[in-house]
């Protein structure tokens, strides 16, 4: 997902991408290698290329082959997997970024190699002795603790290699932490006891490096990765496009609605907001820019949208099965409990973008150079693996089991199309992609595990349940702000899932057990806020990606998708206050209710800051309309009728305000 895909737009595309200044490949590279370290590799070419290639694809038939016919102890599982990840990180991604210089083909340093064999060697000295160490327990020998040292630092290198650095500062934090709890620290003996501590609580159990989220990675979120590539290779990203302007390509501003449709469409199967601007975008920020939005604005609008897959389900960026897993309810709950407010996320920006098109007067494409329905009818079978994958888990059938056969339905539904017929090469570079994409979850997993490992060996999250506890009063609105605070700092710069770990671990408890708030309440809390960092400055990768594509400027384009993005910041607080809103302790009526109101309150808030309801509003309307809005998403009787009548009225006068512009 991370590659300027060659999606078939509309005709008359090559027309409209060259009519308007836009982002070539080669641009998208450059800034994409700049800002995201995923994108910074190693050239492999020709038989070692191949070899490479065939390595991960046999990695990813290994993991459908160790998910679906072994009942290997998770002590096994995970270190195996983490072993053989840390080999193909080293593999695959340099030191350092390139710095405009190429990079040597077909080449690994030799330290890089003996880092490697030794960081993986840890792991598998692990799966080999398993059965020794778990006789050990605490009393782990000498050698065991400066292997377990050696897996810990060789995976913080990996994580610098493919996330960066934010996440490793973090994780030290920690890290020092556990070791300041130690006991007679001014001397060697007691060094020596917390570091056996430390490290076999981070290294040997299953809560700290090969914890849940790593379990939850090896388990799930691999197979999923794999079915999102081979459906990608289906075409269904050009089918959602084609969808998205056909519905709304000649509404006024239409590209910009067919962004967020399509990417809407498209955040279900990829989870990624990089790759979602990237593949999208690479088709509707040339129509938005023709149409005659501003290339900033253009850039922004994928950028917010997009970013808006990490939170539509099923996928919602790997993050969805690590909340079944940590609240411990079924993955099918977490979707179901999901739809509502990822709806209303992309509701908000498309009534942005509506009216910006408004004010600013812009048309749609016309309907001789869009797709008609007969023509994309004939295509709807390619929902049929999407269609099953959900069938599959609601029907009770495992997770893993649902993945795998998803996945193989998309080899059968890609025989119909010869464009996208699943040959041995496409079937090969769909397992590469998968593998390719799972490394970098895999590593922030396992990262986000010594974190999670510390809290849960020293009590640290007491503590911070205590802090903020005692700093709010046990008033939930300000425990809310300063939760979305701390989500927001510890999250800056983290991978998506990694940062939902963190949030987990560390704020959602303070929601649960100081302030009593439903688990999947505040886990969906600190799990919106840690997405934001992809289109927030300064860490707006998103947007970075859209500024490629639009030629504009980067940081404009990032506060202009902040900007659209609102709903991300209102949502978790609409239902952390009326848990009814996913579909907790609530009747038919009030969560119709609340989805009119919700609504309502959207298009108010869209109106006072784009400034335009019927005609441009002035300085007050747009406070009041604010105001109006915030109200209607506010859960209360008084707060929706007060809200409501606001609404009405300034849309009255607005009415008024209009006839008098037509008849003058």
């Amino acid at each position: 997902m991370k590659d300027l895909k060659n999606t078939a737009p509309p005709e008359k595309q090559e027309e409209i991408n060259a009519a308007v200044e836009t982002g070539s490949q080669a641009d998208v590279d450059e800034i994409m290698k700049k800002f995201d370290r995923e994108s910074n590799v190693r050239p492999w070419e020709g038989t070692p290329g191949m070899v490479v290639k065939f390595s991960l694809a046999l990695f990813s038939l290994f993991m459908i082959y160790m998910n679906l016919f072994t009942v290997w102890d998770e002590r096994i599982r995970r270190p195996l997997f983490l072993g053989i990840v840390i080999l193909f990180v080293f593999i695959l991604f340099p030191a350092r970024k390139s710095g405009g210089r190429p990079q040597k083909v077909n080449h690994i340093p030799i330290p890089d190699i003996i880092i490697a064999l030794a960081g993986s060697g840890s792991f598998f000295y692990f799966v080999i002795n398993n059965r020794t160490i778990i006789d050990h327990a605490t009393r782990i020998t000498t050698l065991e603790i400066w292997l377990g040292v050696i897996g810990i630092l060789v995976l913080a290198e990996c994580c610098r290699r493919v996330t960066g650095i934010p996440i490793l500062v973090v994780a030290g934090c920690f890290v020092i932490y556990a070791f300041s709890t130690g006991n007679h620290l001014d001397t060697l003996e007691g060094w020596y006891k917390i570091l056996r501590k430390v490290i076999y609580n981070l290294f040997y159990t299953t809560t700290g490096v090969i914890g849940t989220p790593v379990g939850v990675c090896s388990t799930y979120i691999v197979l999923f990765i794999i079915f999102g590539a081979f459906l990608e290779a289906t075409g269904i990203a050009d089918f959602f496009i084609q969808c998205a302007n056909c519905i709304a390509g000649s509404a006024s501003g239409g590209p910009a609605k067919v962004a967020v449709i399509s990417s809407a469409l498209c955040g279900m199967v990829s989870g990624s907001s990089v790759g979602n601007t990237v593949t999208t975008g690479s088709v509707t920020i040339p129509m938005m820019k023709k149409t005659g939005y501003p290339g900033e604005f253009a850039g922004a609008v994928e950028a917010a949208a997009s970013t808006g897959g990490q939170i539509m389900p099923p996928i919602m960026g790997a993050a969805a099965f690590l909340m079944a897993e940590m609240v411990g309810v079924p993955y099918s709950d977490i979707v179901v409990r999901a739809i509502l407010p990822a709806v209303l996320y992309f509701i908000g920006i498309f009534l942005m973008v509506h009216l910006r098109a408004k004010r600013l007067g812009l048309k749609g494409i016309t309907r001789e150079n869009l797709p008609k329905a007969k023509q994309i009818l004939p295509k709807i079978y390619l929902l049929i693996p999407l269609a099953a994958l959900v069938y599959l888990i609601v029907a009770g059938y495992t997770m893993s089991r649902s993945a795998i056969l998803a996945t193989l339905l998309c080899i059968v539904v890609s025989m119909f199309d010869k464009d996208h017929r699943m040959s041995p090469q496409k079937f090969v570079n769909a397992l590469e992609t998968g593998a390719k994409n799972t490394l970098s979850i895999a590593v922030a997993c396992g990262i986000a595990g010594i974190i999670a490992g510390v809290v849960t060996m020293t009590g640290l999250g007491q503590f911070f349940i205590s802090a903020i506890v005692s700093v709010s009063h046990g008033n939930l609105m300000i425990a809310l702000f300063l939760t979305m605070l701390c989500c927001i700092v510890l999250g800056m710069g983290v991978p998506t899932t990694a940062t939902y770990i963190i949030m987990a671990t560390t704020c959602a408890p303070i929601l649960t057990t100081g302030m009593g708030l439903n688990s999947i309440c505040a886990s969906m809390f600190v799990f919106y806020f840690g997405i934001v960092a992809d289109i927030t400055p300064p860490v707006a990768l998103a947007a970075y990606a859209g500024s490629a594509i639009a030629k504009s400027d980067p940081m404009r384009t990032a506060f202009n998708a902040t900007k659209l993005a609102i709903a991300a910041f209102l949502i978790p607080y609409m239902f952390c206050l009326n848990p009814a809103m996913l579909l907790i302790d609530t009747t038919a009526a009030e969560f119709g209710l609340i989805i009119v109101t919700s609504v309502a309150g959207m298009y108010a808030i869209a109106a006072a800051l784009e400034g335009y309801m019927l005609t441009v509003l002035n300085p007050f309307f747009r406070v009041v309309l604010l105001a109006a809005g915030l109200m209607l998403i506010y859960p209360g009787s008084l707060t929706d009728i007060i809200g409501t009548a606001v609404v009405v009225a300034v849309f009255i006068v607005e009415i008024g305000m209009r006839k008098m512009k037509a008849t003058s």
